[in-house]
């Protein structure tokens, strides 16, 4: 699903506003953080220059500038809605792009050294919000023979990022922004391992918790992965009556977690027992409300 940012007004977009919010979760990994441009193409490693930067930057954290969603750290390019927003890519910023950009940047990247690969208005971003980056686009051209080898020969400086810490990190940043915190790193244990090659299992001590899903990059929940959610007071719907199909409507919910909002991965509680997983459709506070329509569109459930 296309998110359409063709305006300034866009920077408001809720979409826009929730993926800034819940980046103050996300940590950056390694001695430094590489700063590069967007393209218009999604997931930016498809395009032709990041193929270039990825080149000389595989190994180290990379973080990505873009309007109207402030930054999108390299692995977390491929979840919803980063992966699928439309906007021009004009180089050409407006004072609150640059403003709300900058401040998720100084946020993410603390205190950590910084290899700013940027021009035009990017650069304007890390000039304004960053005390001490290293700039190593000379000519405003980040693909150039002389920037992409100023950028290689300054990352020499550094350490690369072990595949295994990278792999761990990205499936913890997803759960951190899909379920709002630094506690979602309970939902993917150490030890846990990856099979398939669209969706990806998740799997903890032979059980399945999640699945990662290719269209959306985000997690859609097993059973044991709604008891871990349930660990976290999070996203749990209430009933007392048992499920008996796969749709809970509105008038058998007796309460909600309030933060719940529509497309949330959610729990079924009974009894404070996990009896199901599913899909919210209504927000939290709608659903407690609600005299009729569907709440959750259940996935799995324990059947009796």
């Amino acid at each position: 699903m296309k998110v359409l940012c063709t305006t300034e007004l866009a920077i408001n977009r809720p979409e826009a506003r929730r993926w800034r919010d819940r980046m103050i979760y996300l940590d950056p990994l390694g001695d430094m953080v590489v700063v590069l441009p967007c393209s218009m193409r999604k997931p930016y490693s498809q395009s032709k220059t990041h193929m270039t930067f990825m080149r000389a930057t595989k190994g180290f954290q990379e973080v990505i500038l873009t309007s109207p969603f402030g930054i999108c750290p390299r692995e977390m390019e491929r979840t919803y809605p980063i992966q699928s927003y439309d906007v021009s890519t004009t180089g050409d910023w407006s004072q609150e792009e640059i403003d709300v950009t900058g401040k998720c940047l100084q946020e993410y990247v603390g205190d950590k050294p910084v290899i700013a690969h940027v021009s035009g208005g990017y650069r304007e971003v890390c000039k304004n919000y960053l005390d001490d980056a290293l700039y190593t686009c000379e000519d405003g051209k980040t693909t150039s023979p002389q920037s992409m080898h100023n950028l290689r020969k300054n990352l020499k400086n550094y350490s690369k990022i072990k595949d295994k810490n990278k792999n761990l990190k990205k499936l913890r940043s997803i759960a951190r922004y899909q379920f709002n915190g630094r506690d979602a790193d309970s939902l993917i244990p150490d030890g846990s391992r990856i099979t398939g090659r669209f969706n990806r299992r998740i799997i903890h001590e032979n059980k399945q918790i999640a699945t990662l899903l290719y269209d959306t990059g985000l997690y859609s929940l097993n059973l044991d992965g709604g008891q871990k959610l349930l660990e976290i007071d999070k996203n749990w719907v209430e009933i007392d009556f048992d499920l008996k199909t796969n749709t809970l409507f509105a008038p058998g919910v007796v309460n909600a977690y309030p933060d719940i909002i529509p497309r949330d991965e959610v729990v079924i509680l009974r009894d404070g027992d996990v009896v199901g997983v599913g899909r919210a459709v209504l927000e939290g506070e709608e659903m407690k409300k609600a005299e009729k329509g569907v709440a959750v569109r259940i996935r799995h459930r324990i059947k009796s």
